[in-house]
């Protein structure tokens, strides 16, 4: 795919931000190279691909400008850096700086060819008269049709080898046809990741996906989880029954759909799934063991798995568990789960809004003072402001020496674009350990409070909140 963007060759000094280990780090530096989309800064700073940072810098004659950037490879010529979540001001101040200083254009900055007519490239027909004030609007049209060409071509290629592939499944090797579909898929994505960072419009990025998904449905749709995960039968994404059959890890589909089953349930996101049950079952066990007639409020309860295998000491220790789910049909699967177990007794099921508990006065009302508060994954599904207000009314809830456990997917960790072009499951947040930080501290936690931990694949983040006493 050719580079759709123009560089300018300046060197600005910048201060990084970023987050490590609940601390937060700072370096100066200098970045170069620069574009709306990208830039490199120095090969000497040690920073992770796909971490997220923030870069400060100061633009002569257009003033400060702080530009969120996520890391996407490191070379000898430097570490680049994708800018990601642009604000409109900011791209207008960053593009008003580049034009001023990239000199007179002579081939074209797209595919190199000397024949500029007027302004426009006279091989691949984009407009290069970089100082017109229209410039940048009619650039971005442009690269929206050459991305949507681009697409469209990937489409094509991506339904030809899948058809292609269906008609070996008989005489070859499942190892084989895993590989080869993962093959297919990478392929895909990595064009789909170039088209993300061509086009920040999120409207236009999302009629891209849904076109993409509309032409590759008779693919996808003979998976029993795609099909979920595209359609949304409960009503809403991540419902309580797609988590189960991740849970249980046992393809339910046929053909080629039991291939697309096996490498959803097996992706890196998938494992961390099951991990982070168990790992919240191991939490609660925890402090059930430890505490005499705790009260715990679930949050979002959806099936409660993790609640089944500690069932004896649910009754040992005379717990109080209040689930909380707006789903009925996930309250009564859970219920009649968990009546075969001698627990029962000491859980009480409700039906409830859990947007409602960003009100501490209005959970002091619906809910007593408690233990424990936990979620399984229901966090990533809120905006940061309205998460911020959640967590400070939650930390309130607890009592002196109460426990909030939250779990948040790390974005650094896995890649979205499988959930968000493959499947239309973009209603979890892409967060970072940066952005976590930064919401805990806006909700007023205390940061020597916090205690973090990763499952195995390190892709989803405890942090374990204790009130003070």
């Amino acid at each position: 795919m050719a580079r759709l963007d123009v560089r300018c060759k300046v060197r600005i000094p910048v201060r990084v931000r970023l987050w490590d280990r609940n601390e937060e780090i700072v370096l100066e530096t200098v970045m170069r190279d620069i574009s709306l989309h990208g830039a490199l800064l120095s090969s000497s700073l040690s920073l992770e691909e796909n971490k997220t940072i923030w870069l400060e810098a100061y633009l002569p004659d257009f003033g400060e400008c702080v530009l969120e950037g996520r890391v996407i490879r490191k070379g000898a010529d430097g570490v680049a850096i994708h800018f990601v979540n642009i604000d409109e001001a900011s791209k207008t101040a960053l593009w008003n700086f580049l034009k001023g200083k990239v000199s007179p254009l002579y081939e074209c900055p797209y595919c190199g060819n000397p024949e500029l007519i007027n302004g426009r490239c006279d091989r691949c027909g984009l407009s290069t008269d970089i100082k017109h004030d229209q410039f940048l609007q009619r650039h971005e049209e442009e690269v929206v049709q050459w991305c949507s060409e681009y697409l469209d071509n990937a489409t094509d290629e991506l339904i030809a080898e899948m058809e292609k592939l269906e008609t070996v499944l008989e005489q070859s090797s499942p190892q084989w046809i895993i590989k080869r579909i993962r093959e297919i898929i990478d392929e895909f994505i990595e064009k789909a990741k170039r088209i993300e960072y061509k086009i920040h419009d999120k409207s236009i990025l999302r009629e891209l996906r849904m076109r993409f998904q509309q032409r590759t449905d008779h693919i996808f749709s003979r998976s029993y989880l795609f099909n979920r995960v595209r359609t949304w039968p409960q009503g809403y994404q991540g419902d309580y029954k797609t988590l189960e059959t991740i849970y249980r890890a046992m393809p339910l589909s046929k053909g080629l759909g039991y291939y697309f089953d096996y490498i959803a349930i097996n992706s890196t996101l998938g494992q961390a799934v099951r991990n982070r049950i168990k790992r919240v079952e191991t939490y609660l066990k925890e402090e059930l063991m430890r505490r005499k007639s705790p009260r715990i409020l679930n949050i979002a309860c959806g099936s409660c798995r993790e609640l089944v295998k500690i069932a004896p000491e649910i009754s040992s220790s005379r717990a109080r568990i209040t689930c909380i789910d707006n789903d009925e049909d996930a309250l009564a699967f859970a219920y009649s789960r968990l009546s075969y177990t001698g627990a029962i007794a000491f859980i009480d099921f409700r039906k409830y809004n859990a947007l409602r508990m960003f009100d501490h006065e209005m959970n002091q009302t619906n809910f007593e003072p408690q233990d424990v508060i936990y979620s399984v994954g229901f966090f990533d599904y809120l905006q940061s402001d309205f998460l911020v207000k959640m967590f400070n009314s939650l930390y309130k809830l607890l009592k002196p020496g109460g426990r909030l456990i939250a779990a948040f997917k790390d974005a650094e960790r896995y890649r979205p674009q499988c959930f968000h072009w493959l499947a239309d499951w973009d209603g979890f947040l892409q967060r970072t350990e940066t952005d976590f930080i930064g919401i805990l501290k806006e909700a007023e936690i205390p940061m020597e409070t916090i205690r973090t931990e990763k499952e195995d694949t390190g892709a989803i983040i405890f942090y374990l909140i204790d009130k003070k006493i």
